[in-house]
């Protein structure tokens, strides 16, 4: 019997690299490959049930209830380097293995973060807003600052941390960084300090975050430390929202604490897509209604710069994923699997 493969929220793009790419793999001769354009959902989970490698990107929530209803499972592939859409320690009680793309667009990544820091420091998002909306072409409002000089802190220098402070070398800024498992190699080779998380947050004019997002980084920025930030500092997040807790990021914005949030993602994300579905579902928690609303507050505000997490997306950047999942589910077949997740 061939290997059947169903891969959730593909484009027609996707559909046509992997088609290719697995069609190049002796491994995986004659395997059905089933896209669905969809986020995996109970409506179109029947879509995956001869399903033996489950592809999935970070919408679709692949909990026990998902698994439970396909008994033909043997590998999950998320198309993402985070991984805390699956429920990877159920599927280890199966024997599901579960792989990722450990390393994808990180200089990708980088140049996004800076697309959103110069918006930011150049008022480009507001002026563009004012001349489209209004045909104002009023110069006052926008009076930027330079990069050159400033002191940028960096939260997290894996790969992706790390291209940031070598762009940032080249707009002659100072850098800080903290992470929980310093990289001194790193730190020398870019010019970078290690120092304490306040330290960092009291001394930066423009604040970067580059961490995974688990249980250790959950609000990593929250009501009790975001006051510590530089007053009239600048935030920049592309990793995940769920590292800085909403309503201490409305309330910094509202008090003058941070004067400009430039963010990709943003906590409750996968809700805020399925709004409509959320508002519907009475089983939905207080808290995360509180948090949806929260988001509203935070993207229509005008300190606020928000872009519908296409940090990543780049087509280099994509064409890596493919291959590194492709790669993923012929490792699987082969026996030798590479990039697995230990639930």
């Amino acid at each position: 019997m061939p290997m059947t493969i169903t891969f959730f929220e593909a484009t027609p793009e996707d559909e046509s690299i992997i088609t290719n790419l697995v069609s190049a793999q002796e491994g995986l001769k004659g395997a059905e490959i089933i896209f669905v354009p969809e986020v995996l959902s109970p409506s179109n989970i029947a879509k995956a049930k001869d399903a033996e490698v489950l592809g999935v990107f970070i919408h679709s929530a692949v909990t026990k209830e998902v698994i439970e209803q396909l008994p033909k499972l043997k590998l999950i592939v998320t198309l993402s380097t985070g991984f805390d859409h699956i429920d990877t320690a159920y599927a280890k009680t199966k024997n599901i293995a579960v792989a990722n793309v450990p390393a994808y667009g990180s200089r990708t990544v980088a140049e996004f973060t800076f697309a959103l820091m110069l918006g930011l420091s150049r008022k480009t998002f507001a002026a563009y807003r004012q001349v489209k909306d209004t045909h104002n072409f009023t110069i006052e409002p926008f009076e930027g600052f330079n990069l050159q000089g400033k002191t940028l802190g960096i939260i997290g220098t894996g790969r992706i941390g790390q291209n940031v402070a070598q762009i940032a070398q080249g707009f002659g800024m100072h850098l800080l960084a903290f992470d929980a498992f310093p990289n001194e190699e790193a730190a020398k080779k870019f010019n970078f300090a290690y120092v304490p998380l306040n330290t960092l947050l009291n001394q930066s004019d423009v604040i970067t975050l580059h961490v995974p997002y688990n249980k250790d980084t959950h609000y990593l920025l929250n009501l009790k430390n975001i006051s510590q930030c530089k007053r009239g500092a600048f935030l920049i997040n592309t990793s995940r929202g769920e590292v800085i807790e909403t309503q201490a990021l409305v309330e910094a914005l509202d008090n003058g604490t941070l004067e400009g949030v430039g963010i990709d993602v943003i906590e409750g994300e996968k809700q805020l897509i399925d709004e409509w579905h959320l508002a519907v579902k009475s089983s939905e928690t207080a808290e995360h209604l509180k948090t949806l609303l929260q988001d509203h507050v935070l993207i229509d505000h005008p300190k606020v710069a928000y872009t519908p997490h296409i940090a990543f997306f780049s087509k280099e950047a994509k064409h890596e994923i493919l291959n590194t999942t492709v790669e993923n589910i012929v490792g699987f077949v082969g026996g030798t699997l590479r990039n697995q997740i230990k639930g």
